[in-house]
Parts: C-alpha cells; sequence; structure tokens
C-alpha cells in the first residue's frame, strides 16, 4: 500500500558500535526521541543513539519489507552495509537539533 509520505529504514549505533534497526515516516523526530531517551526501550538502555545509516523509500510496505531483511542479517552484513556510506560511522544526524528539538517533536510531547 502507497501513501503520500517518505518512510525511512534506519540504523543506530551506541558508541561501542551495538546496534538498532528501525523504521519510521518521520526520521528527524524519531532520531530526536532515541537520543533524548523518550521511552524505556532497547536504545535508551544501551545508549544507541548515534544515526550510521539510513534509507528513504516511497512505500511503506516496501520499507517495512526492507527493515525485516536487515533485521534478519548477521551483524557483519549490517557492518558492511553501514561502512559501505559511512565509512567512520559518523553521526548523520550531527547538527539536526540546535535549536533543541524539532517542532513537530515539540507537539506531540509538548
Amino acid at each position: 500500500m502507497s501513501r503520500d509520505h517518505t518512510y525511512f529504514v534506519y540504523i543506530l549505533a551506541s558508541k561501542t558500535r551495538r546496534l538498532y534497526v528501525g523504521v519510521t515516516n518521520d526520521l528527524e523526530a524519531r532520531v530526536w526521541q532515541h537520543k533524548n531517551e523518550t521511552d524505556d526501550s532497547f536504545t535508551s538502555r544501551y545508549n544507541i543513539d548515534r544515526l550510521v545509516y539510513f534509507e528513504d523509500f516511497r512505500d511503506v510496505d516496501q520499507a517495512i519489507e526492507r527493515e525485516k531483511q536487515i533485521k534478519k542479517w548477521r551483524r557483519e552484513k549490517k557492518v558492511a552495509l553501514i561502512e559501505s556510506l559511512n565509512r567512520d560511522w559518523r553521526d548523520l544526524s550531527c547538527g539536526w537539533y540546535e535549536d533543541s528539538f524539532p517542532q513537530r517533536v515539540r507537539g506531540a510531547f509538548g
């Protein structure tokens, strides 16, 4: 089923390179939530808050399928995917939140 949005499959990492794979239709807001530990989740328990990889899709079903595909992969394959575009494991969201957090997140939580 196609919707008029962009969907993202993303990979977050901790400083020790523990990985998390997710899907969202608002990458900026979702990464902010991970960075600010807005819930008691796997990412907050292990300080997984660095965006190291993402892909975008127009079709939600394709995005969900890709997320499932990547989640099934062995760690080595996930690392190779990250390093194919982000060899240094830079936080791709660096500089996104200079004004605290996105307006749409503010509306959802404040």
